[in-house]
């Protein structure tokens, strides 16, 4: 198959092609920005929701777009308690009996805006978690959150990571995404956009902060430093309305990758992404 062509300013493909067979790992952001987050992951019989940040219908609504059962998913993944990645996930987990993956910390900040669950394991940033086929690592990331975690998720020699929803891109968050197959990295804003938007002094300080989320240049730097030749995705994600435009995001990023062959795009918050096909190095 081949890649399209930036189309409406939103993805920026180079010539590559990929095979859609069992041996792949199915990505795809739901929705990504501070008004709801929610990643699809799956792998032969095991498939995960990270984060949950829309509504309930909406997150269906979402999932049936691609095609996808909702009661097909194994477990949901909350990297941390920001109404934009929990508010449909206590639902879901009611709803379709899925239980919830959370660390201790997390779930007491979320308190009763998750409600009751469909079972809960808690997880601890730094130890390894395995639902079914799929490992999972969460490392910590620094955000304004009781304990947020990135993720990578490895099977079948393909390794994905997210980072979203951080200030700066730690020694840690460089080591555990150096060699991923894909990744999930957060373009929350552009500096000038922020600081000459109309966002309260206090909430761009917050922002900007090292607990805040990272600007285009803070990604263009990461990718800079963890890209390698057999990285094949990068999807820009949490991308602020208010204060970034994906032709921004993607034209930074588009410069860090310039010499390795990447498929690149922007998420949408008002509409689901492609399902990305990921498959062994």
């Amino acid at each position: 198959m081949q890649w399209p062509a930036e189309k409406n300013g939103r993805v920026i493909k180079k010539n590559m092609t990929y095979q859609t067979n069992g041996d792949a790992l199915s990505l795809c952001l739901l929705a990504s920005g501070s008004r709801g987050n929610a990643t699809y992951i799956s792998w032969g019989e095991t498939s995960l929701l990270f984060d949950a940040g829309l509504s309930g219908i909406e997150i269906q609504r979402r999932l049936a777009v691609r095609g996808i059962d909702p009661g097909s998913i194994d477990a949901i993944v909350i990297s941390h308690e920001h109404s934009d990645h929990i508010q449909g996930a206590g639902i879901l987990s009611r709803r379709f009996e899925i239980p919830i993956y959370i660390s201790s910390e997390t779930h007491n900040a979320a308190g009763k805006r998750l409600g009751r669950l469909h079972g809960q394991t808690h997880f601890t940033p730094g130890s390894d978690f395995k639902v079914k086929e799929l490992d999972i690592h969460p490392f910590s990331i620094p955000h304004d959150a009781a304990d947020p975690a990135g993720f990578t998720v490895s099977v079948n020699g393909i390794k994905v990571g997210l980072a979203t929803d951080l200030g700066i891109a730690t020694a840690m968050v460089k080591e555990r995404l150096k060699d991923c197959a894909a990744l999930v990295l957060e373009a929350n804003h552009d500096p000038a956009l922020l600081m000459d938007g109309p966002y309260p002094w206090q909430t761009k300080q917050r922002i900007k902060s090292r607990t805040g989320h990272l600007s285009n240049m803070d990604t263009k730097n990461l990718l800079c430093e963890i890209k390698h030749s057999t990285l094949t995705h990068v999807a820009l994600a949490h991308l602020s309305e208010t204060n970034n435009t994906p032709q921004k995001a993607l034209k930074e990023a588009r410069d860090a990758l310039s010499d390795v062959n990447v498929a690149l795009t922007a998420a949408c918050q008002s509409d689901c992404g492609e399902m990305l096909k990921i498959m062994p190095c």
